[in-house]
């Protein structure tokens, strides 16, 4: 299946111009950029070009053309006002980041409630060649406007798969379900990258990141089901905030479910708070999940917490995100 965000080369733009001013002057950019080598295909009142000829379009555009009626698409997505391009051009960044696979992990410790290493959560740190840090909002926004959050997600589960042979704990890892195009063909990697290093995949435990707002729950459920069915687990992020019906929950089944930090800080004196994760620990005992609570600071909460039930604990209070080289360091110690 060839996309943009599997293969990151040059991207291919299709413009759309309507009026009359700008449907006058339209045969003229198609002889421009057929001259130039920048044209792929002509069809009525559209055309699609090079990203090499985009800015030079761009800037055309602003002074020749009516700019509000030139739309433009990233190969069958939405059309979109053409000065937004600018945007997509700028980003370019990210190609690079993504070819040289720029990022590393950190390993946040899950805790049970004896206070012993349950899991790591492993999370992406990306950095410039310079080895300046990028961070995360300023990265995924790129991906998006690039349409490179499948290659993005990509090279950071497999990071993460890879650090997850630092440890014989389980592992937590984020992955971005709107990215995944088809399970079986694009999570194949994974897989086999788990199998070669020699881990389990019952150690493996893949985090829906809900914050991407997931709307097609057929998509996700055939993506949970490919991996259950190699063995893998996988949790829910953010419950509280989002999966606001029980019956979708049920029928994701998960293995974990994560209470967002916004209920979890401060709720050993917050009634509201209180009300919404006994409801949430309720469904989670219900659907036969582990009940995991992130975000804990304050020892009064996590006291509170784990008086009421809850199994495992992530947080500030137990330790901070460290590079998971020191995972490693620490797995050689123990078996020397």
């Amino acid at each position: 299946m060839k996309c943009n965000a599997c293969s990151v080369g040059s991207l291919q733009f299709e413009i759309k111009v309507d009026g009359e001013r700008n449907l006058f002057i339209f045969p003229e950019v198609i002889e421009h950029m057929e001259r130039n080598g920048e044209l792929l295909w002509v069809k009525d009142d559209s055309l699609a070009v090079k990203e090499s000829g985009m800015r030079d379009f761009l800037d055309f555009c602003r002074d020749h053309m009516e700019s509000e009626r030139v739309f433009f698409r990233l190969e069958g997505k939405d059309w979109l006002l053409v000065a937004e391009a600018e945007d997509v051009l700028e980003s370019q960044w990210i190609d690079e980041v993504i070819r040289k696979e720029l990022v590393t992990c950190h390993a946040q410790p899950i805790l049970d409630g004896a206070g012993e290493v349950y899991a790591y959560e492993m999370l992406a740190r990306f950095h410039s060649e310079d080895g300046s840090i990028i961070y995360p909002g300023e990265i995924f926004g790129a991906a998006r406007k690039r349409d490179r959050l499948y290659a993005l997600d990509r090279i950071c589960r497999m990071a993460a798969v890879r650090a997850a042979a630092f440890t014989d704990k389980k592992v937590f890892i984020n992955f971005i379900p709107t990215s995944i195009y088809s399970p079986e063909f694009c999570l194949r990697s994974t897989t086999l990258l788990a199998n070669r290093l020699g881990v389990h995949p019952g150690r493996l435990v893949f985090e829906v990141v809900e914050t991407e707002n997931v709307e097609d729950t057929d998509h996700l459920k055939r993506i949970l089901a490919f991996y259950k069915e190699k063995g893998f687990r996988y949790a829910l992020d953010d419950v509280g905030e989002g999966y606001s019906t029980l019956e979708l929950l049920a029928e994701l089944q998960p293995h974990y479910m994560k209470l967002d930090m916004k209920y979890v800080q401060g709720v050993s004196n917050d009634q509201q708070k209180q009300q919404t994760a006994l409801a949430f620990l309720a469904e989670a005992v219900k659907l036969g999940s582990v009940p995991l609570a992130e975000g804990i600071e304050e020892q009064e909460d996590f006291d509170w917490l784990k008086e009421k039930g809850y199994k495992l604990f992530q947080g500030y209070l137990f330790g901070r995100p460290a590079p998971a080289e020191n995972l490693k360091k620490a797995l050689e110690h123990q078996l020397s």
